[in-house]
């Protein structure tokens, strides 16, 4: 099956690209370019990103690229509840591979606080996602379960942070599957992103991309919320 089989919604663009590391290249060039865009129409930016080992390679590729980071306003669409020095963490990995050379001059904003629980965690970086500037660039991931951020299906508290008209923009999740509990931006903050990105690569995400777009249950595979909306997808095998 190639992606190229599969029938999405208008307003879905696909960039097939042939290996992983043009993939990282060409996203990369892309969100730069968003960047700039945004910097130039409103003198800041602001991108969020996914965490996880896919990304790291466009990390690498975004960090070389040239423009004012001093403009950019980064975050993450979710997180695990876990110190930055910890392997899991996505602040960590942000901080080994993007958050380098030039980009040093970006603001990071973390979702990960250290508190007594994760509830008071997710509550003060709720507070703290109050104060971000409306996002411009968004890149998500897919897990093959048709999660997105970590809006996991089955996870508590699922309901509330697919609700579009929910005004809080953090909510503490929990993947059923995988030991740490999550932080995650709320659907409707990540859906007000300017420009959408999903990457994914390898054979297993399109029989999850072929799934998530033969049914509309939000809560069974999360992704779904974001495949009829305005949404770049870049794809390799």
């Amino acid at each position: 099956m190639a992606i190229s089989d599969l029938q999405f919604p208008e307003g879905v663009k696909v960039h097939d690209c042939v290996s992983a590391p043009l993939l990282a290249e060409a996203l990369a060039g892309k969100v730069a370019e968003q960047l700039r865009e945004a910097i130039e129409r409103q003198n800041v930016a602001t991108l969020v990103v996914s965490g996880g080992r896919s990304p790291v390679a466009f990390f690498q590729c975004l960090a070389r690229q040239s423009l004012d980071w001093s403009r950019v306003v980064i975050s993450l669409a979710d997180e695990r509840w876990v110190p930055i020095e910890h392997a899991d963490s996505n602040a960590g990995l942000l901080k080994r591979y993007l958050l380098v050379g030039a980009v040093q001059q970006a603001r990071f904003v973390s979702l990960y606080q250290t508190t007594s629980s994760q509830e008071e965690a997710a509550a003060v970086a709720d507070d703290l996602l109050g104060q971000l500037p409306p996002i411009d660039v968004l890149v998500l991931g897919m897990g093959d379960d048709g999660h997105t951020a970590s809006l996991f299906p089955d996870s508590p508290n699922l309901e509330q942070a697919l609700a579009l008209n929910s005004e809080r923009r953090c909510w503490p999740m929990l993947a059923p599957s995988v030991p740490h509990q999550r932080l995650s931006m709320s659907r409707a903050l990540l859906a007000s992103a300017r420009f959408k990105v999903l990457s994914v690569q390898g054979q297993s995400k399109l029989t999850t991309l072929r799934t998530a777009l033969a049914g509309d249950d939000v809560a069974q595979m999360p992704i779904r919320a974001f495949l009829h909306t305005e949404l770049d997808i870049y794809w390799c095998q």
